[in-house]
């Protein structure tokens, strides 16, 4: 197997991970909204820090879940033009696309969202609210990692598109993993 095939398989089992870490955290966004309705309909009870709990998961599962939706071919695209282009075609537009468009965008968003949950950290940020969550930056830092982890999959995404281009085809013994 060729260096690039091996090099695409390793980021397709990072990606599929960080799937199954959003997953996961869907699970327990479901617990903890299933929680908070309990509390609040049956023992009538509200908490400010499980309410917002279940957008920090929420925020966590969709930004995850875009480095899962690349690597899946989830993402969005004008398939009906694309799909009817020669699989060499497709190959170069992929590679375009995240070149120009994604890498770009991925360095940006992180650059700027290390910052953020930067200053976060350094003023102790907390939820505005009584009984809210503390650590804010831990909720800002999930930009910035979602969009290195954006980035890793859309090296896979090239490699998968740079080995199309030379003919290689992942071996078919392992079927593509899905969530």
């Amino acid at each position: 197997m060729s260096l690039l095939l091996r090099a695409e398989a390793v980021i397709t089992r990072f990606s599929v991970g960080v799937g199954h870490l959003s997953a996961v955290l869907l699970l327990l966004l479901v617990a903890n909204v299933f929680y908070d309705v309990v509390m609040r309909y049956v023992l009538r009870d509200v908490s400010i820090g499980m309410q917002e709990l279940e957008w920090h998961l929420y925020a966590s599962i969709f930004l995850l879940g875009v480095a899962y939706a690349l690597q899946t071919d989830g993402h969005v695209r004008v398939d009906v033009l694309y799909e009817k282009l020669s699989p060499r075609r497709q190959a170069m537009i992929d590679i375009f696309g995240t070149v120009v468009f994604i890498w770009p965008f991925c360095f940006l968003v992180a650059d700027y969202g290390i910052d953020f949950a930067y200053e976060a950290y350094l003023i102790n940020e907390t939820s505005g609210d009584p009984g809210g969550l503390p650590y804010r930056w831990i909720i800002k830092g999930m930009i910035p990692l979602s969009f290195v982890c954006v980035l890793i999959s859309s090296l896979g995404f090239l490699l998968h598109a740079v080995n199309q281009l030379r003919g290689l085809e992942p071996p078919q013994h392992e079927p593509r993993r899905e969530i």
